[in-house]
């Protein structure tokens, strides 16, 4: 018997929520229960939509742990009533939001779809009414009763993207976001051409399990030529910091100056884990390609691989929040738990 699917729309904010009041010219957010009267397109898919909204929108730079908390809530809660889940963001921080919200959710059988706009839905030009009815048709897409994508995506200017491999790189155009390091899942053309080879596959005899503990008492430290000693030591030295991230130059190298590594030495010996990830848009940290790189390995930085900063900083949080001890979480973290980084 083929059943209608049910997707639970959940809008917690952002440019896609707005809507031009054409008697003063303000922005103004859109009421979501008034969604099929303002979009009717939505009607024509095959597909039952529901919503619900955050209590108080929020601008996504004011999104943090406590907000991904609120927003998995909402999917956990429901996740059993519906097949699908659309998560309308607003684009700055998106992939932050959904890289945390994919290591949320392990053993995932059911899609949650990000995506949002750069322009407001009431907008003339807007690209906001693509990219939701594309994000609604993607999560509604089904074969054999069983939901075709069963992993977080982000959906933006006809492509559905792995989500925690996505990054902001353009604030003006539609096409804000890339996955330098993956391609893409679904591409949206006369049709949907699902790239079935690259889908993360369900693993429907494990049972879901919702994680929520995130450490954020974590550093991103981006290496630049003269950076100081005497500023990166007062800032290492803070007990504070849990975790430390480093955006490193080309395939993961830095500075060779005594003082930088037995600074990054000691911290680690502290029970700080640091993570290296390339400052590049593209490619992959291979610590021991190039002399500069080799100290760190030894003195046991972990390897971020390919993955981008954003997903680097909600795995590292994530596992932080598992209080995992420290030279199990350099294993675990240089493995791939959501396909946020390429295997070896």
């Amino acid at each position: 018997m083929i059943t209608t699917p049910t997707i639970l729309l959940i809008y917690t904010g952002g440019t896609i929520g707005m809507i031009k009041d054409f008697e003063t010219g303000a922005l103004v957010s859109f009421n979501f229960d008034e969604l099929l009267s303002k979009i009717p397109e939505l009607r024509q898919l095959e597909c039952k939509i529901e919503t619900l909204s955050f209590k108080e929108p929020i601008d996504s730079s004011d999104m943090d742990v406590e907000q991904w908390k609120v927003l998995g809530d909402l999917i956990y809660h429901n996740y059993e009533a519906y097949d699908g889940f659309v998560v309308l963001h607003g684009s700055d921080t998106m992939s932050y939001t959904a890289s945390a919200i994919s290591f949320m959710f392990e053993n995932l059988a059911k899609p949650i779809i990000f995506t949002g706009s750069q322009l407001p839905i009431g907008d003339l030009r807007t690209d906001a009414k693509e990219n939701l009815i594309t994000a609604v048709q993607i999560a509604a897409l089904q074969e054999k009763s069983k939901p075709v994508i069963t992993e977080v995506g982000l959906y933006f200017e006809y492509k559905l993207l792995r989500a925690n491999r996505t990054t902001k790189i353009n604030a003006e155009h539609f096409e804000a976001f890339k996955s330098y390091n993956y391609p893409a899942l679904v591409e949206s053309g006369v049709h949907l051409k699902v790239n079935y080879s690259v889908l993360r596959a369900a693993n429907r005899r494990k049972k879901l399990q919702y994680h929520t503990h995130f450490n954020n008492n974590v550093l991103i430290i981006k290496m630049f030529p003269g950076i100081k000693s005497s500023i990166l030591s007062e800032i290492f030295a803070s007990k504070a910091i849990e975790g430390i991230i480093l955006e490193t130059y080309g395939s993961g190298n830095t500075t060779t100056k005594k003082w930088f590594i037995d600074l990054i030495s000691e911290t680690i010996k502290r029970g700080v884990p640091v993570v290296n990830v390339t400052q590049c848009a593209g490619g992959s940290v291979e610590m021991g390609k190039y002399s500069t790189s080799v100290a760190l390995q030894k003195a046991g930085v972990i390897s971020g691989n390919d993955c981008t900063t954003e997903a680097a900083v909600a795995k590292l949080m994530y596992l932080l929040g598992e209080e995992i001890p420290a030279k199990v979480l350099k294993t675990i973290f240089e493995t791939s738990l959501r396909g946020e980084m390429s295997e070896n």
